[in-house]
């Protein structure tokens, strides 16, 4: 007999997200709908629902390995960028497409941007087969955005950064936020910035220490 996956999925909710004070309704209810196992390679779908990130993408050609978020973070970080059914969000660094397709159960429509070609075609193809037709996957830089579809209601960056680049704050439009968490390790916060007219300001929200996307490594300072 097969996994259970609905009731791996009611447990991960039950068990991972409720108790770390996600009461978003909406939030909680995309991630009861989305069905996890099918965002991670064939092999891992058994433990598709652990509390855990989940490698995607082994580490090659000096590129460093990509991961799923784990949920309660996620969660968290989604829940604290108040999406709304009307917004047109831009997801940062969609791997596989799991956060996109969560977003795009919230917003009117996401764009998923992806840096790693391979990802973002399992991305699109995943994401068309399960049916969420209000997510465009594209490629680029990550750290660039994508400002030929801005500006966006929320940017939600789906990793870790160094610093926030201006390029992606320029691209939020004026009571658009970005949700972000900044720095590594146990020293990692979870930011949430807001544009207000041609001022940005941020404020960390709570500690969050997840896996860095690649890309927004802070810049070396010199020192004389």
């Amino acid at each position: 007999m097969g996994m259970d996956f609905a009731s791996a999925r009611q447990k991960m909710v039950d068990n991972q997200i409720r108790t770390t004070d996600v009461t978003s309704h909406s939030v909680l209810k995309a991630f009861l709908t989305v069905e996890r196992q099918k965002f991670v390679p064939a092999t891992m779908a058994a433990v598709a629902y652990i509390d855990d990130d989940l490698e995607i993408a082994a580490a090659s050609d000096g590129r460093p390995a990509r991961y799923i978020m784990e949920p309660s973070p996620l969660a968290k970080l989604m829940q604290l960028a108040e999406v709304k059914k009307t917004d047109l969000v831009l997801e940062v660094g969609c791997g596989t497409g799991y956060a996109a397709a969560l977003l795009s159960l919230l917003a009117d429509s996401v764009v998923a941007l992806e840096s790693d070609e391979a990802l973002a075609n399992a991305a699109t193809d995943t994401l068309s087969e399960n049916g969420y037709d209000n997510v465009a996957v594209v490629t680029g830089e990550l750290a660039a955005g994508y400002p030929s579809a801005a500006p966006y209601d929320v940017i939600f960056v789906n990793g870790a950064v160094e610093e926030v680049p201006t390029a992606l704050t320029d691209q939020l439009r004026d009571g658009g936020r970005l949700v972000v968490v900044v720095g590594t390790g146990g020293a990692a916060q979870a930011h949430i910035f807001t544009r207000t007219g041609d001022d940005v300001s941020g404020r960390p929200v709570f500690n969050a220490s997840v896996r860095l996307l690649p890309g927004f490594e802070r810049k070396p300072e010199f020192v004389f």
